[in-house]
C-alpha cells in the first residue's frame, strides 16, 4: 500500500479544515506547510499593492521561508498540497515547499480552496517546483466540503 501525505498551508483555517478532512477520509498524514513568518491579516490584504502576499505573488522568484521541515519525505509516494487560491494560483510558499523535497517518482496533487475562482495556472507555475515527480490536475473545493466528498475525488484519481 502507497503512503499519503496530506501537506498543507492555511492562512485562515480553511485550507486547514478541508485539509484535515482529506487527510481522515484517506487515511494520510497530515503535514502543515507553517511559514518561518507567520502571515498577518495586513499581509494578507491583497487590495493593498504594498502587502507582503502582493509583493510575494508579483514576484515569480519568491520563495517565502517555510518554519522546519517534514524529515521522512521519503516514505511517501502520493503527496496531496493543499492552498488557497492566490491570484488564480498556489501561493509561492508552496513552491518552496515542493522545491525543498527530492519528488522524483512521486505523485503531486494540489489542492485547493477558493471563494469562487479555480485553479488557474496552477499547474504551469507549480511544474518547475517538483520536475521529476508526476503532477496531477488539482481541484478546488468549499469550506465545506466533506470527507465523502474528498474521498470520491480521489477515489476517482485512480492512484
Amino acid at each position: 500500500m502507497s503512503r499519503k501525505l496530506v501537506a498543507y498551508f492555511s492562512a485562515s483555517g480553511v485550507t486547514a479544515k478541508v485539509a484535515e478532512n482529506l487527510s481522515e477520509a484517506i487515511g494520510a498524514d497530515l503535514y502543515e506547510i507553517a511559514p518561518a513568518v507567520p502571515y498577518t491579516k495586513g499581509d494578507l490584504d491583497w487590495t493593498d499593492k504594498n502587502s507582503r502576499s502582493t509583493i510575494e505573488m508579483t514576484d515569480p522568484a519568491s520563495r517565502p521561508a517555510i518554519d522546519g521541515k517534514r524529515d521522512n519525505m521519503d516514505d511517501y509516494d502520493t503527496v496531496f498540497v493543499g492552498f488557497p487560491i492566490w491570484w488564480y494560483v498556489a501561493p509561492t510558499i508552496i513552491n518552496t515547499f515542493l522545491e525543498s523535497y527530492d519528488l522524483t517518482g512521486k505523485t503531486v496533487i494540489p489542492f485547493a480552496t477558493s471563494g469562487g475562482s479555480g485553479m488557474g495556472k496552477t499547474n504551469e507555475k507549480l511544474q518547475p517546483s517538483c520536475p521529476n515527480a508526476k503532477l496531477l490536475e488539482g481541484k478546488v473545493f468549499k469550506k465545506s466540503a466533506s470527507k465523502s466528498e474528498l474521498a470520491a475525488w480521489v477515489d476517482g484519481l485512480k492512484l
